[in-house]
């Protein structure tokens, strides 16, 4: 019954499967009579042969050019990509490397933009630490994880309209209960609602969008962060850490013995390549490397381990930080062994951007080189930044890098 729904009226497709057969039918009585299976007494036989396969070679050329047609103008109405190459990017990506990658914030869904033009298998492992602005209310209103960050990264994966995607984004400016919200985090925490589990309403989520891979927060616990200064002081909150000067000598996570989901465990036992950020150190990498079981499984992944370092120092996390300084607080807090690269930014920033940073207290994060080397990680440098407005990794380049290295590792192995 299933393949009867192609003869449904409607579907511009029954007549081109009618040219098709006719096509067929033609071709095959011309090649009967050119090799003088069937004879005519009135006209030459090899002619009409000749003639029957010309024209049931074009009857079938026609019909197939024309039901593809009708198939393209359904599911790519609005797409410029010719079907030849939209077939080949999904056959291309769907062979491409499996990668996951750990983190949060912004940075983490400007990379994922670059990644999925090169792969599908991706699996983005995502903080739920956040307990500021939109996320931290639903959070504290509805008693669900925060939305925030995974929205980024579903919005990120998707494959979907233009509309969708500003859809997701947009943020409330209006309203009591509304102003400050954005779109998608109502929808998740909506969806979470009505499904009754968190896990559930983002893998709905998922669907709706049609992303790319799949997007798993790193725990399901009521996950809180807490970050202690090095003159004793307790940070308590993630949206507090940054807010409040002094050098963080660690942060640590409630409960302490979270557990991950069993599909990223799962994923990164499975993967090619593991990538640590890019992302705000101690509020986006961290928080999710501080889920015990999560660590552990990615150190004894053969997986290779990619850490992304920030163009630029963080204000309140990373002040004055070079790049050692990022491995470093990695280790001090769940041990060596979880990054074999370091990627880093070598393209001059523009004088401008830099000193409208510097008003700011940031400024680029160095690359000492020789540091790297004693903690034994190795450095991947190249220019993967994108300077329009703000200092910022540029999706595009920076995915570049990352399969470059991906695809030299494996040839090497």
């Amino acid at each position: 019954m299933e393949k009867m729904k192609w003869l449904y009226p409607g579907l511009k497709f029954k007549r081109w499967v009618v040219v098709i057969f006719l096509g067929a039918l033609l071709l095959s009585i011309g090649i009967s009579f050119a090799i003088g299976l069937e004879t005519l007494t009135i006209i030459d036989s090899d002619l009409t042969g000749i003639s029957l396969i010309i024209l049931g070679i074009i009857l079938v050329s026609l019909g197939i050019k024309r039901m593809l047609a009708s198939i393209y103008e359904v599911l790519l109405p609005n797409k410029d990509e010719e079907l030849v190459d939209l077939l080949y990017q999904k056959r291309y990506r769907k062979r491409g490397p499996k990668i996951v990658v750990v983190g949060g914030g912004t940075g983490l869904s400007t990379m994922l933009r670059g990644i999925k033009k090169f792969t599908d298998n991706i699996t983005a492992i995502v903080t739920v630490a956040d307990d500021g602005g939109s996320s931290g209310a639903l959070r504290n209103e509805l008693g669900i994880l925060p939305p925030g960050d995974i929205r980024n990264c579903l919005v990120a994966l998707a494959d979907t309209e233009p509309l969708m995607e500003k859809l997701f984004q947009y943020r409330f400016t209006e309203g009591d209960d509304l102003k400050g919200h954005s779109f998608g985090n109502l929808f998740i925490a909506t969806m979470s609602e009505v499904l009754g589990d968190f896990e559930e309403a983002v893998k709905e989520s998922s669907k709706v969008l049609a992303i790319k891979g799949q997007v798993l927060p790193s725990t399901l616990e009521d996950l809180r962060l807490s970050a202690r200064l090095d003159n004793g002081e307790l940070i308590k909150g993630e949206s507090q850490i940054p807010k409040v000067r002094g050098k963080i000598e660690e942060v640590f996570i409630h409960p302490k013995d979270s557990k991950p989901l069993p599909e990223a465990l799962e994923a990164i036992k499975d993967a090619d390549a593991i990538i640590l950020g890019p992302g705000s150190l101690y509020t986006s990498v961290l928080p999710n490397l501080l889920v015990r079981d999560l660590t552990k499984s990615i150190k004894v992944s053969p997986a290779a381990k990619i850490y992304i370092c920030n163009v630029m120092t963080q204000l309140g996390e990373t002040d004055d930080y070079k790049a050692s300084d990022h491995i470093e607080a990695i280790y001090d807090h769940v041990g060596p062994g979880i990054v074999d690269y370091i990627i880093s930014n070598n393209e001059l920033i523009d004088n401008e951007l830099l000193e409208k940073y510097a008003q700011e207290g940031a400024k680029p994060v160095k690359v000492d080189c020789d540091r790297l080397k004693e903690l034994g990680v190795k450095i991947i440098e190249g220019g993967v930044v994108d300077q329009s407005d703000l200092v910022r990794h540029d999706p595009e380049k920076l995915a570049q890098v990352i399969i470059e290295l991906i695809l030299n590792i494996k040839e090497e192995d």
